[in-house]
């Protein structure tokens, strides 16, 4: 009787959150139907927007001044900026964040900078930044081109049929890279009327401008480095002119009608600054879109101005319609069905890259963003057909009918490992992340087991099929990723919580008999990382050293993954671990404002390992709502 009469307690304050919680997001939907909330990143983006407003002289047009409250903000105690909270600091960020102050014309004896410059000295200077810091800083003449990675041109004419071309790299890679050939072709100097030279530790005059060694194979790419530089100076580049025409036709292609490139701002900004460097005006059409789209991912308050690195509508909507209906709201609730609507009339149906090498798709896939039809992805398209799965709409026949089209692109889209990548197939040469360019590892988009267990997980929660064969490879691909303490790697959420919390609900909705033995071995090893507060908590910095695997503060998205992947193992098979999982419940119960949201600081969304991570902030929100929805289902 006392557990029963535990169990009642629990599931009234269960409901009672999960009430606070459903109000909350209801009231955030757009009239469109759409659910968006910021997505934050750390301050190289506001920096970067900062220095092509000044580029192309449209700062006076925008309210950068607050920017410079904005950066000010964001500032540490040790001077430094981070690149995820609680990291303690990031050199290359920390210098982009100066360069931005600098930009806005802050003095070089402002207290922040004189903080900012301490913490920079002590880390080695400019010359120990990333690549795409020194690139940015050459073009305002605070380091030499020589310093940067030379990228010929001519790649942009190498035949489909060749081992290489500008399709191996990832769509991100390759949307920046491109506009990139251009600029570094021209490598323009856009003098700002100051320097950097009380940023190099050994002196302005003692710097080598040159790229490091790793003393291994990869320093072969350091010869053809200094050979592509030696042809540049004696102007002897094969088919550089045809090579620059056929990026700029690229580039020009592949803008929006709304002005994005891509979806994302670093391609966004560097197609801007490929245009600069060819001789656009400002007033030029493209120029002027382009430049409207920035201003888009741009959030202003009263005091402050920074820019989003990317915009996640798609994502946000489909995430918010599988909490509130899994929680019980009715399927056929009017804002359902215009979020449903909303989704179905923004499947893409027009060829991007991605057929350059899967010739047997047909379009039918998803964006994360509003606007970005050459790069479906495969993450948001199997969410996207699970929200919809759970919708009753007024026409189910249209939508079984997208739904249907979708999983028909997603099937072509399947790597030769057996697993997804999350915009192309087969993108795994991963000899492009040891280019002296390349210094954030993030060339390529090969299969992982977070995305292809989002698959898995569709087509075993919807009323949608795949051939037999791809379904067995892609469960023996996920099955080989788990690792021996029965985690598995997240690469686009922190981290193995999130891999493993995914694994989870798609073995065990699929095939949970013959996965038993994994399934338990997964649940053992999120139960044994659940901290004492009852929450899961997992740093960034399990990326860099896997000792940290499922170890942190607890956060309430953290939290929900673990709950959604013990309760995924509870609700097929019965047999759930009651007291880890009230102890997890209990943490949201707790933890839930009386506004229904919870808060959390920590970035657990992840764009490049090691190097770039993302908060969402609706990650704190659905995720939370989706855990106590099953958990309230499962009782």
């Amino acid at each position: 009787m006392q557990i029963q009469d535990k169990i009642t307690e629990i599931a009234a304050k269960t409901a009672k959150a999960i009430e606070l919680s459903q109000n909350y997001l209801l009231s955030t939907q757009y009239s469109d139907g759409y659910w968006w909330a910021e997505l934050e990143s750390n301050v190289t983006i506001t920096s970067e927007a900062i220095l092509l407003h000044k580029i192309w002289k449209t700062d006076k047009n925008r309210p950068l001044d607050k920017a410079a409250t904005y950066l000010r903000q964001q500032q540490c105690p040790n001077g430094a900026w981070e690149l995820f909270y609680g990291d303690g600091g990031d050199l290359s960020t920390t210098v982009e964040a100066y360069m931005g102050l600098r930009l806005l014309g802050i003095p070089v004896n402002d207290p922040a900078l004189e903080k900012a410059r301490e913490f920079i000295l002590a880390k080695g200077g400019i010359s120990k930044t990333r690549i795409f810091t020194k690139m940015h800083l050459a073009l305002i003449g605070c380091y030499d081109w020589q310093g940067v990675p030379s990228i010929p041109a001519w790649i942009m004419l190498l035949p489909e049929n060749f081992p290489f071309t500008i399709y191996e790299m990832s769509s991100w890679a390759r949307g920046s890279t491109v506009p990139l050939l251009i600029v570094f072709d021209k490598k323009p100097v856009y003098k700002m009327g100051f320097n950097l030279d009380e940023l190099y530790t050994e002196g302005v005059n003692n710097v080598k401008y040159e790229l490091p060694k790793n003393n291994d194979w990869s320093d072969v790419f350091l010869w053809l480095d200094g050979l592509f530089k030696w042809a540049e100076k004696t102007d002897l580049v094969p088919f550089r002119q045809e090579s620059l025409k056929a990026a700029e036709k690229w580039v020009i292609e592949r803008q929006e009608d709304t002005g994005d490139w891509g979806g994302i701002i670093p391609a966004m900004l560097n197609s801007l600054l490929a245009l600069k460097a060819l001789g656009y005006d400002v007033d030029d059409p493209i120029v002027a879109r382009g430049l409207k789209a920035v201003d888009n991912f741009a959030i202003q308050t009263d005091n402050t101005y920074c820019v989003q690195p990317c915009v996640s509508p798609v994502w946000d909507t489909a995430w918010v319609i599988r909490s509130l209906i899994e929680s019980g709201l009715n399927p056929a609730h009017p804002a359902m069905i215009k979020a449903g609507q909303w989704l179905i009339d923004q499947q893409i149906l027009d060829y991007g890259d991605w057929a350059i090498k899967n010739k047997i798709g047909t379009p039918g896939g998803w964006a994360f963003e509003f606007d970005n039809r050459w790069y479906p992805d495969l993450d948001d398209s199997a969410v996207v057909v699970m929200a919809l799965e759970l919708i009753k709409m007024p026409d189910e026949n249209i939508k079984k009918a997208v739904m249907k089209r979708a999983v028909n692109w997603m099937a072509t889209m399947q790597c030769k490992a057996g697993g997804w990548g999350a915009f192309d197939i087969d993108n795994d040469q991963n000899w492009l992340n040891s280019l002296p360019y390349s210094d954030l590892k993030a060339m390529i988009d090969p299969n992982t087991a977070d995305v292809t267990a989002r698959v898995l997980e569709m087509l075993g929660t919807c009323d949608v099929k795949m051939e037999e064969i791809r379904v067995k490879k892609a469960l023996d691909y996920l099955e080989k990723e788990q690792e021996a303490d029965g985690s598995w790697f997240g690469r686009w959420g922190v981290n193995y919580i999130y891999g493993t919390s995914g694994a989870l609900s798609a073995l065990a909705f699929l095939e949970p008999n013959k996965y038993r033995q994994q399934l338990q071995k997964g649940a053992n090893w999120l139960s044994s990382c659940q901290n004492v507060d009852g929450g899961w908590g997992e740093t960034c910095f399990s990326y860099n050293n896997p000792k940290f695997k499922g170890q942190g503060n607890s956060t309430a998205s953290q939290t929900a993954w673990a709950l959604i992947g013990l309760l995924a193992i509870g609700k097929v098979t019965g047999n759930y671990q009651r007291e880890v999982i009230e102890k997890g419940v209990n943490y949201l119960l707790v933890t839930q404002k009386e506004n229904g949201t919870w808060d959390e600081d920590y970035f657990t969304g992840t764009g490049f390992p090691c190097h770039f991570y993302l908060k969402y902030h609706f990650y704190q929100q659905y995720f939370p709502l989706l855990a106590l929805g099953r958990y309230r289902a499962l009782i």
